[in-house]
């Protein structure tokens, strides 16, 4: 029985701003755009790993959620205590300089790790922390 991933989501609080950073900064493709009861869910993925998916939804993504609800999950969104997501790259450096000359929010400047790992991260527009990592050679 084999499991691969599908999808994965990342909240943000306004979903043309992300488009910028997650299309145009990042490289992403869109794969779907979707409204409903006003709320948007817009798709986006790595033209290299076309069978996964990074959803871009609300914060809050329940049309009945309550008003002292949806202005929590904005709060922690805001902070950056929501989710976060770790892209592999085959240029740590490269893909860190891309991102900061686009004006990225830097978090953290290249570094081999002791785990294995060379990394850098940023905050996307909406305070989601996105790290990059490429394994580091034996």
């Amino acid at each position: 029985m084999g499991i691969n991933l599908s999808q994965c989501f990342i909240a943000v609080d306004d979903h043309d701003e992300a488009l910028v950073f997650y299309r145009d900064v990042l490289g992403l493709d869109v794969r779907n755009d979707v409204s409903f009861e006003g709320m948007r869910w817009v798709t986006v993925g790595s033209p290299d790993q076309p069978d996964v998916d990074i959803v871009l939804e609300p914060p809050l993504a329940d049309p009945g959620a309550s008003p002292a609800d949806r202005e929590a999950m904005a709060r922690l969104l805001a902070k950056g205590h929501l989710r976060g997501v770790i892209f592999r790259t085959d240029d740590c450096d490269a893909t860190f300089e891309r991102i900061r000359a686009a004006g990225g929010e830097v978090v953290q400047e290249p570094v081999d790790q002791p785990y294995g790992v060379r990394d850098c991260a940023f905050r996307d527009p909406s305070g989601n922390l996105l790290r990059f990592n490429q394994p580091r050679r034996a």
